[in-house]
């Protein structure tokens, strides 16, 4: 190939189709096609010396050795369970790693059946008809069913309406995607820790394109009265979303039963633990959007020989290449975060992956029982069912107790200046008494 004269076994362009190409946009050459400031441009040398594998080890060690132990109760929707060794031995094979997207089906049968059977999960635990195999995170999904109601409903109205208590990073994200498709978000109030089914029911109105609602919620609660706000959104011809995650769903009503158009939220809670930022976008939507579902979807049918054989779907040129014509700009996924959770589920099992959820709603009542009796501290601030997590009031400053609670060794959320957000999992499950133990120290 040409490319190799040109310095790049990349670039499958001879020195006169690069000239032509040069010379058709009036530059001298591929250089003045960038700006790159001093700075940050690259000058030929890392600066990193050359040393040996052992000597490295000693030096990330040391590095790594700097950061605090701590036992982490925190929770606000990056959620902490044990991941079976299981789970890194098989996404770790090379076949897996090394695949891209999985546009070849002749050689990806094994991701593309791995993917359906997430997708497959989903729409068991959902009750809805189709879900994709994954988007970037819980907030791009909530944007991307903003402008699917756009497309589906027969409204022309253009408001989205959200819980107050939506966590800032998803808001702001609904925002940006609001912003490029005219929507206007607004929030409606929430009433000991659920939704004000009362003052939701006066918001929602013609104008009303989508209602958002989540269960659990950011601060842990069991929403009640999903019925009832499916009832809303029906009455003013608006789309009804729900976020939640896949340990919930699996005790929790099924979404499609209560009127749920739409189900998104991380499903990182299974097959990853606690990423540090690092998501899976999940999305399941009735059969009837199936055309106007974002991201990608995994179908099946039969190859020339009539065997069962997987493929990508459902894909349009427009998606890929041109956007402006799109109904989705969103045209990749989290494959392999996806393997990670289909692989954590099927180990779970279905009766396993219930008694994972029970023991979210047990251990959370049995905490905030034990540190409600902590002199200064009531807990749970709401009187509700939580699942994983929930608020203490405290009579001292929050962000005072989060910082001793740190020299401890111990790490929650401050939410507000009286209010602690605290997540229990099964991975810390039983330190609970140490952190009960060190609240009662710092509370004084």
């Amino acid at each position: 190939m040409g490319g190799h004269d040109t310095g790049s076994p990349y670039a499958p362009h001879t020195p006169a189709e690069t000239a032509a190409m040069l010379d058709a946009v009036g530059a001298e050459a591929e250089a003045d096609l960038f700006d790159i400031p001093d700075s940050v441009r690259f000058d030929g040398d890392f600066g990193i010396d050359a040393r040996s594998e052992q000597a490295v080890r000693a030096e990330i060690g040391g590095l790594l050795g700097d950061n605090d132990a701590l036992t982490e109760f925190l929770g606000r929707g990056q959620y902490d369970h044990y991941v079976p060794s299981l789970v890194d031995h098989l996404a770790d094979r090379q076949e897996f790693l090394s695949s891209y997207t999985q546009y070849q089906p002749e050689v990806a049968q094994g991701f593309l059946q791995a993917l359906f059977e997430f997708q497959s999960m989903l729409v068991e635990l959902t009750g809805l008809g189709v879900a994709n195999c994954s988007l970037y995170d819980a907030a791009t999904a909530l944007g991307e069913t903003a402008t699917l109601a756009t497309r589906v409903r027969e409204t022309s109205g253009s408001t989205v309406l959200v819980p107050d208590h939506l966590q800032a990073g998803k808001r702001g994200v609904l925002d940006n995607y609001a912003d490029g498709a005219d929507l206007t978000v607004e929030s409606y109030p929430m009433e000991d820790g659920a939704v004000d089914t009362d003052a939701l029911a006066e918001l929602a109105d013609e104008e009303t394109v989508l209602v958002y609602a989540e269960s659990p919620t950011v601060r842990g609660v069991i929403e009640e009265s999903l019925a009832e706000i499916g009832t809303i959104a029906e009455a003013n011809d608006a789309m009804f979303c729900l976020g939640s995650d896949p340990v919930a769903l699996s005790v929790l009503e099924v979404p499609a039963d209560v009127g749920v158009d739409t189900v998104i939220g991380d499903a990182a809670s299974l097959g990853l633990g606690t990423a540090y930022g690092m998501g899976l976008g999940m999305f399941a939507t009735r059969e009837a959007y199936l055309r106007q579902v974002p991201g990608r979807l995994v179908g099946v049918g039969e190859d020339g020989s009539g065997r069962r054989a997987f493929t990508l779907t459902l894909q349009t040129r427009e998606q890929h290449i041109r956007r402006e014509r799109a109904t989705s700009n969103i045209c990749t996924n989290q494959a392999w975060v996806a393997l990670r959770t289909a692989i954590h589920a099927a180990s779970l099992g279905p009766e396993g992956l219930v008694e994972l959820a029970r023991d979210c709603i047990t251990n959370a009542d049995s905490l905030a029982a034990q540190i409600d009796d902590i002199s200064g501290i009531k807990a749970p601030v709401h009187d509700r069912h939580h699942f994983r997590e929930f608020l203490a009031r405290t009579d001292q400053p929050a962000p005072a107790i989060v910082d001793d609670l740190l020299d401890r060794g111990f790490a929650v959320h401050a939410v507000d200046d009286h209010l602690l957000g605290v997540c229990v999992t099964d991975t810390n499950a039983h330190v609970k008494a140490d952190l009960v133990a060190a609240m009662e120290e710092v509370a004084r």
